[in-house]
């Protein structure tokens, strides 16, 4: 399977900037047909807290640039936004989206970061999900969500993920929190993991980018630091399957 990560300076709660900031970076990549490509959390937006203004149903505008890009390139994406529910709720969502252009799953972040005031603005999810994409099962997350090893433990009992992907806008003063976090739910997952966060400044923090794609080892197959770009990697699930066998420790999950 062929990953990818999108990382970009995010222009502050501008749709239509980042739209065409994704769409090229992309284009310039050129991911072969079949590649997961993911992108920060609210990537067409900033990380924003004006939920009111800026949040969007779920077939919005950003769902119809990502079902566009997905069919152009033949590409699975993950992308952050921001969601109005049906409930009229706030949520900050992964949302992954098929070849075809259609909705394939979506994840709603299960931790809001509360110390910078996101729980005051979205609601929180109430459950990890996975979806299936080759036959590799694939659990999304977002950002703060990295700092709860239990929510990650929690699908693994259900659906043993082969990949985990985190969004994120991850600032620069923790960044190397953000990279221990990832490789440490890499090797007590057994698992493949994405993270994608964004570099540049919005009003509130500077982002250091720091996008990686660990192995289940914990070791980087793929480090983007701090350039805007699209890069990818390929995984070997069939290694990673045989890892599994030999060393069985995710059957002792209670």
């Amino acid at each position: 399977m062929n990953v990818a990560v999108v990382q970009m300076d995010v222009v502050w709660e501008d749709k239509p900037a980042n739209f065409r900031k994704a769409h090229k970076l992309i284009q310039a990549a050129a991911p072969p047909p079949g590649t997961l490509v993911a992108l920060p959390e609210m990537f067409a937006t900033g990380f924003s807290l004006e939920a009111a203004r800026l949040a969007e149903p779920a077939a919005g505008p950003t769902f119809e640039f990502l079902a566009k890009v997905a069919r152009e390139f033949q590409i699975t994406l993950i992308a952050g936004l921001a969601i109005r529910t049906t409930e009229g709720r706030f949520e900050n969502h992964a949302l992954v989206v098929g070849p075809d252009g259609s909705h394939v799953a979506e994840y709603a972040k299960m931790r809001p970061f509360r110390v910078g005031g996101e729980d005051s603005a979205y609601s929180a999810g109430t459950q990890p999900i996975s979806f299936t994409l080759q036959d590799t099962v694939i659990a999304p997350f977002v950002c703060f969500d990295l700092r709860f090893p239990e929510i990650f433990r929690q699908i693994a009992r259900e659906t043993a993920p082969s990949l985990y992907v985190v969004i994120a806008s991850w600032p620069s003063p923790r960044r190397h929190h953000w990279l221990r976090l990832l490789q440490a739910r890499a090797i007590e997952n057994q698992a493949y993991v994405v993270g994608v966060n964004r570099i540049g400044r919005d009003p509130q923090h500077e982002y250091s980018g720091d996008s990686v794609v660990f192995d289940y080892h914990g070791e980087p197959l793929l480090e983007v630091k701090d350039r805007e770009l699209c890069a990818a990697v390929s995984l070997d699930l069939n290694a990673l399957a045989q890892y599994r066998r030999d060393l069985p420790f995710l059957a002792d999950l209670r």
